[in-house]
């Protein structure tokens, strides 16, 4: 409503294709997280009613039927009921988005899903393993599912000297913490700590070493850009400050030898065929 002559609210991927054509981005709405539908059936279908068309199994918390990438698994992957969503989000045609899921979670999903799926800001854990990322085994089972991984940009997840840094830096503060020090005080501390081992810069070249990886392991069909430049605060890589960036992105990928070909199915062909895919589920 803010932005008509630039966004447009989408459901399909037609949709995307007519809105592109108009000159505006299609946009399309997704629950990052299970727990919004709140263990009902009824609730998931209500938000597909209301236009959102894919849903993370799970954030950062283990939900009574998923566990999650950064939180203590309970279920050692989808429980019954978490089968029954995927098979339910099938049905209606809304993608399952396995960012933020347990490696078990994205294994049983790939076992049950009849659409593909999508992983909306994963990269690649064969370079940067960090437990958000994706595992080669299940790069491996994409092809015959027909899934995406949409590369993201967040330092941590593509950089494997920012992920020690990062740790480094949150042991400071677990360790002030468990010592009964202040709010103030810590970021007093931590704020000198940074100071003395500065922040090593995330290169674009670390991005695009992911695209590469996956595209070796899953196949040029199965890759695309997550970014998640809402997601991942004030630090971005070097060069990808923000989306007016990602033509140097592809200038990159051009460099170490990508074809036309590739790059459009990167930039977005790739996701309109599982939208499509997933529309012609639903319809079946």
């Amino acid at each position: 409503a803010m932005y008509p002559k630039d966004m447009q609210l989408v459901t399909t991927a037609d949709g995307i294709e007519q809105a592109f054509k108009a000159g505006r981005i299609g946009s399309l709405l997704g629950l990052e997280g299970g727990h919004a539908i709140e263990n009902s059936l009824g609730a998931l279908r209500s938000y597909y009613d209301l236009g959102a068309r894919y849903m993370t199994r799970t954030h950062n918390v283990t939900l009574a039927w998923a566990d999650a990438a950064q939180d203590t698994a309970a279920h050692g992957g989808l429980t019954a009921f978490g089968r029954e969503v995927v098979r339910e989000m099938n049905r209606l045609g809304m993608m399952v988005d396995l960012s933020h899921v347990s490696p078990a979670v994205m294994s049983n999903v790939l076992d049950v899903a009849e659409s593909p799926v999508i992983f909306s800001h994963s990269s690649a854990r064969a370079i940067t393993d960090h437990r958000r990322n994706v595992p080669d085994s299940i790069l491996k089972r994409l092809p015959k599912n027909g899934g995406v991984v949409m590369v993201t940009f967040v330092p941590g997840f593509v950089s494997t000297r920012f992920g020690a840094w990062e740790a480094a830096r949150d042991s400071v503060v677990t360790t002030l913490l468990a010592s009964g020090a202040d709010s103030a005080a810590v970021r007093t501390q931590v704020r000198a700590w940074v100071a003395a081992n500065p922040r090593p810069a995330t290169p674009m070249s670390d991005v695009a070493d992911h695209i590469e990886h996956i595209r070796k392991v899953a196949g040029a069909d199965h890759i695309g850009l997550g970014s998640d430049f809402d997601g991942m605060g004030p630090v971005t890589p070097v060069g990808l400050e923000d989306v007016s960036k990602f033509p140097d992105l592809f200038a990159e990928l051009i460099r170490r030898g990508w074809k036309d070909g590739d790059l459009k199915k990167l930039a977005g062909e790739n996701m309109l065929r599982v939208m499509r895919a997933s529309e012609a589920t639903a319809r079946r």
